[in-house]
């Protein structure tokens, strides 16, 4: 089923202040550079309880995040501004209603911290304990974990993944292996994921270009095994190329690397589609 979602930018800059919606929904999300908090100075739902991610893209191999609540975003970012270096932007969440209590933005936290926390494609290092979910009548928890899939779908409109867990199917994974690497992953729109548990070649062949950011990654997302390194979180890569190579430390074609069981390539499996 479809989806509308609306977007407006606020100072006409796709990277700058914007907010977006879902038509029929009431969560609307709040994108805030650091370098505009004046703007929450213009908007009266800002002063209100909200949900937020700050979110920091620095040149670390895995980007960070800090997942907070409050009942005032605007002075509760104060404190963020003069105490944590690492984010550049604010995703905030409030209600078009502008109906959420104390208890609701809790429970928001409480799922989205548990859900990050699974995804481990952030670092996380000041969310260090799930907190634990508040007392919220029957009908109110429901509500807030529609709220909460509303969330995750805006996060991923945008293009933050903090919340993103791959449920393959079986009939679309492919494998590859080589170099003491045993890879299996699946191809969508996101680009494509390594799954957890893959084996990767424990070093990179002279001619490889990335060794280093390559190596920076498989101390950030994998652990040293019988001398394999083993995946302890999905991975997803802009192209199949790049995650072939990633898993094989060497350069090659991801089209033609990655296979299914009936030995296809991921080539010639999309490839199809067209015919």
């Amino acid at each position: 089923m479809g989806k509308t979602v609306t977007t407006y930018l606020i100072d006409g800059d796709p990277k700058g202040t914007q907010y977006s919606f879902i038509s029929n929904k009431i969560c609307q999300m709040f994108v805030i550079p650091r370098s505009n908090l004046a703007y929450l100075n213009e908007q009266e739902k800002l002063h209100k309880p909200a949900f937020y991610i700050l979110i920091g893209e620095d040149e670390a191999t895995k980007p960070q995040a800090y997942i907070g609540e409050t009942e005032n975003f605007k002075e509760r970012v104060k404190d963020h501004d003069s105490k944590k270096a690492f984010w550049q932007k604010a995703l905030v969440f409030v209600s078009k209603d502008e109906d959420m209590t104390k208890a609701d933005v809790q429970y928001l936290e409480y799922r989205a911290i548990a859900e990050a926390k699974q995804s481990n494609s952030f670092v996380l290092n000041e969310n260090k304990q799930i907190p634990k979910a508040p007392n919220l009548p029957e009908h109110q928890r429901d509500a807030m974990e529609e709220f909460f899939e509303d969330i995750k779908f805006l996060s991923s409109f945008i293009g933050c993944n903090i919340f993103d867990i791959a449920r393959p199917k079986e009939e679309h994974l492919f494998y590859t292996k080589g170099r003491g690497c045993d890879a299996k992953g699946y191809y969508n729109s996101a680009g494509f994921t390594v799954l957890k548990g893959s084996i990767v070649a424990s070093d990179s062949v002279p001619s490889f270009r990335w060794t280093e950011k390559r190596n920076k990654m498989m101390k950030e997302y994998g652990v040293l095994n019988n001398a394999h390194y083993v995946l302890t979180s999905d991975l997803t890569f802009s192209s199949p190329s790049t995650a072939a190579m990633y898993c094989l430390g060497r350069p090659t074609n991801g089209w033609n690397e990655w296979k299914d069981k009936e030995g296809n390539t991921l080539d010639s499996v999309y490839r199809k589609q067209l015919e």
